[in-house]
């Protein structure tokens, strides 16, 4: 099993749950008015996004003790940022830029999140016990190896795998170019191949099982 593949088994574990859609976003009203100084305004918009701010964060720094202090931050830094925000974009996306980069500076300061520490379960399945737990392991390990790729290349690849973001998208909160991204994504594909195949040859493992 490829790692990509491997992490695609992430790909539901995160995706929104169905009551998490709000339906009618009120966003546009809600800036206005706290740009008119109603901080209750803006209030309700941290209760409408913080969610999904919250859940793209741990996407990208992993399970790190400092992750409600960083989510405090996004929106410390999106209220201070408000007069600037112009409307070409959607507040969702506008905030995830600001999530993106809170995000970004944390890896490089921490040089890595702790991926490793973080205990995702599997949903259950028909599998045997054994191939559940083979699974788990193999999910673990693939999260261990996210946590070794440089900021840049991880938050492209996260998106780009676990997202499944375009890659226009990403630039547009990462501040690059779609072939720019491309290549971080590539790179970190890689990276993670090759680590992948030096814990198969160490482990002695069948060619094939750890990619």
């Amino acid at each position: 099993m490829t790692i990509v593949a491997l992490l695609g088994g992430l790909i539901p574990l995160f995706r929104r749950a169905p009551e998490d859609v709000v339906v009618a976003d009120p966003s546009s009203e809600l800036v206005a008015r706290a740009l008119d100084g109603d901080r209750r305004a803006f209030d309700e918009l941290y209760r409408l996004h913080v969610g999904s701010a919250h859940r793209l964060l741990t996407r990208l720094v992993g399970s790190t003790a400092d992750r409600d202090d960083l989510i405090q931050l996004v929106f410390l830094e999106a209220f201070r940022s408000l007069p600037g925000f112009r409307g070409d974009a959607a507040f969702a996306t506008w905030l995830h830029r600001i999530v993106v980069h809170v995000a970004y500076r944390h890896l490089r300061r921490e040089k890595r999140a702790r991926f490793d520490e973080v205990s995702i379960e599997l949903p259950a399945t028909a599998a045997s016990p054994e191939a559940s737990a083979r699974r788990q392991q193999e999910l673990d390990r693939a999260l261990r190896y996210l946590s070794a790729l440089k900021p840049d290349k991880r938050i492209a690849f996260v998106l780009r795998v676990v997202e499944g973001m375009s890659l226009e998208e990403i630039g547009e909160l990462v501040g690059a170019n779609a072939p720019a991204v491309g290549q971080r994504v590539k790179h970190a594909q890689r990276e993670l191949a090759a680590m992948a195949e030096r814990d198969r040859r160490r482990s002695g493992e069948p060619e094939g099982e750890a990619r």
